[in-house]
């Protein structure tokens, strides 16, 4: 109820069943629940069951709230190491895996913090022929968050562009360049 008030939805009408489940009626604006389908599912834990139905045209309603956390961006083009994402993942989390292939301005992951950071997820391993102790640590890497056109939609910014290809879905940033953005 919480979250779908942050939507601005309104409570039409509650029915409470002998098995202990809920039913909940709303009434909330389309582009709210723009991303509310993988939230509802982890916050049911995956038992709740939802449909939508279009009830009709009404005057706009007022913002709906986006994120708050900033993104990292990719500062270089190449293919992403396993070694700069070990770094990377206690930034926050993460959108690419090892081997994939990046540009410059394209948004890899989602800062823990509210700025967007500029990220090498390209930085290779220094190779030395001297042995050190605790630099040849194994990589653990957490999976990263996949990201479908739906989540896409909510997460982004108005600096924030989506890209669809037969083969994936991307987010970048409008300005690729560093310089570009920070004018």
């Amino acid at each position: 109820m919480e979250r779908l008030g942050k939507k601005k939805a309104e409570l039409l009408n509650v029915v409470q069943f002998s098995n202990g489940r809920m039913r909940m009626e709303f009434k909330i604006p389309s582009r709210g629940l723009m991303g509310f389908k993988g939230q509802f599912l982890t916050d049911t834990r995956g038992t709740g069951i939802a449909t939508f139905n279009f009830n009709g045209y009404e005057p706009y309603k007022g913002d709906i709230p986006g994120r708050v956390k900033g993104s990292l961006v990719s500062m270089e083009a190449g293919k992403v190491t396993a070694f700069a994402l070990d770094t990377l993942q206690e930034r926050g989390t993460l959108f690419v895996y090892p081997t994939l292939e990046v540009y410059q301005g394209m948004i890899v992951g989602e800062n823990s913090r509210d700025n967007d950071l500029e990220v090498n997820p390209c930085k290779e391993k220094k190779l030395t022929n001297m042995r050190a102790s605790g630099t040849d640590d194994a990589v653990k890497l957490q999976p990263p968050k996949i990201m479908d056109l739906e989540t896409c939609l909510e997460w982004i910014q108005p600096d924030e562009l989506i890209e669809v290809t037969p083969k994936s879905i991307r987010l970048r940033k409008k300005k690729l360049k560093i310089h570009e953005r920070k004018k």
